[in-house]
């Protein structure tokens, strides 16, 4: 069992996507999505930018991890497919890539495409370059906008400073999940910090 940290720097409810009883890690982030396996945990901390360092965003146990055909084609996730005239969290859907038949691959109308629809090139080269990979977590502790903040003695261990991902020791990672494990029940707990501040991220 390994364990992850990374730094949220936007969190609008698009990566992760914490809605409809999963926490799922489609895009974005793909050191993480390619070698992270069932049973691995990643902890998502506050950003400087978001005006939280050193707080828990979100934690989560990896449940299952699939392929993008495979989670666009099963039905389990048609909840996660983004309909952008729907409600924010579908507007957020990350449940975005497929291959049609000859291998290529197609980017639905999401946050990572364009304003009128239209492919992203850059985020679906950032999102599917890597990793065919995608995470999801039937366990996991999201708290948005009710960030908590982590245990002094915990802060240096397990919060990363700037992009990338941290391996976290997992003696230290067990007493984080202990800790909140305590005191909050698994789910979703909170808004995204910017749920109301829709916008198309144009890879920049």
């Amino acid at each position: 069992m390994k364990y992850y940290s990374y730094v949220v720097r936007r969190d609008f409810g698009f990566a992760p996507n914490p809605f409809n009883g999963m926490c799922t890690l489609a895009t974005c982030k793909p050191n993480i999505r390619k070698h992270a396996k069932i049973g691995d945990w990643i902890f998502g901390t506050g950003s400087v930018a978001l005006k939280c360092q050193h707080y828990l965003i979100y934690a989560m146990k990896v449940t299952d991890k699939i392929t993008f055909d495979e989670y666009w084609s099963n039905k389990e996730y048609i909840c996660k497919k983004p309909v952008m005239n729907g409600s924010l969290k579908t507007m957020y859907g990350d449940n975005i890539y497929h291959k049609d038949n000859d291998g290529n691959w197609l980017q639905a109308d999401s946050h990572h495409s364009y304003d009128n629809g239209e492919q992203n090139t850059y985020n679906l080269k950032r999102d599917t370059g890597e990793t065919d990979s995608v995470l999801i977590s039937k366990e996991f502790y999201y708290f948005g906008e009710n960030k908590v903040l982590i245990p002094n003695s915990l802060k240096s261990d397990i919060c990363k400073k700037g992009p990338g991902l941290k391996h976290v020791d997992s003696n230290v990672s067990k007493k984080l999940i202990e800790w909140f494990k305590k005191d909050f029940e698994s789910g979703y707990l909170g808004d995204p910090i910017q749920f109301e501040e829709f916008d198309r991220y144009d890879g920049k």
